[in-house]
């Protein structure tokens, strides 16, 4: 049985997107069959997996209008372990409010993640940032959670935030854990990025962070830009290599 890791963030910019990617890829490159499903509406997946430029944009939305069939819009990638569900056409579109409610009420949601655990895979979401309606469904549904909290300053005030909404969610759904709060864009020699590494280290439990940090290299910008993950472009790289740490980690708790 396969199992649904959802990866959320209470505001944009902070690694979500870098981190849903380059943990599938990480654990495609295990051996682990999975599954990146981006139902994020901005689309960034793609960007960053090396899709942008092909001819078929459907995905998630198209599927829940009926157009296409799952099977048609599951993509594979260069990772033979890997396959990739695109938001579809929505993140083409200049308006995002029916996708979004859409989603947030269909029952196709579910029954995708169902299939997709009936099937042996890890489900790796990148979800919307915020804890809006789809951000909560995908919750719903999901056996994990991890949450990339990037290291400066005006992270520090969504915390408690996201922290309350994941217990919330735990109270509907039972089996979702959280598995722990990620630091993203850790930049050496940058003091204030160090100090707020610190404070997080010092005042959250250490059982509700990961150990390993993601740290801002040249590396992980130049991957996403040339569309390749960055454990599979530069996998020396010190992000890449913590990537790769993350997934160590969290490799025998997805079973």
């Amino acid at each position: 049985m396969g199992t649904v890791l959802a990866v959320v963030s209470q505001k944009g910019g902070v690694g979500k997107t870098t981190t849903a990617i380059n943990l599938a890829s990480a654990l495609a490159m295990r051996g682990r069959k999975t599954l990146l499903v981006d139902v994020d509406p901005q689309g960034a997946v793609r960007h960053g997996v090396g899709l942008l430029g092909m001819d078929q944009h459907a995905g998630l939305a198209d599927v829940l209008a009926g157009t296409h069939e799952l099977q048609d819009v599951v993509l594979p990638t260069p990772l033979p372990w890997l396959r990739v569900l695109l938001s579809g056409s929505v993140s083409d579109s200049g308006s995002h409010e029916s996708y979004l409610a859409g989603l947030a009420s269909s029952p196709k949601l579910g029954e995708l993640f169902a299939r997709a655990r009936g099937r042996g895979y890890v489900v790796i979401v990148d979800t919307p940032p915020g804890l809006g309606a789809v951000t909560r469904r995908v919750l719903e549904y999901s056996q994990h959670v991890i949450v990339p909290l990037q290291s400066e300053p005006l992270a520090l005030q969504t915390t408690t935030q996201i922290l309350r909404a994941i217990r919330e969610a735990t109270l509907r759904n039972p089996e979702l854990v959280l598995e722990g709060i990620l630091l993203t864009m850790l930049e050496e020699g940058n003091a204030v990025s160090q100090r707020v590494a610190a404070y997080v280290r010092e005042h959250l439990p250490a059982e509700l962070l990961f150990d390993v940090a993601i740290p801002r290299t040249m590396a992980s910008i130049d991957a996403f830009a040339a569309g390749q993950p960055l454990v599979l472009r530069s996998p020396d790289d010190l992000a890449a290599q913590s990537y790769t740490t993350l997934a160590d980690l969290l490799d025998s708790k997805l079973a």
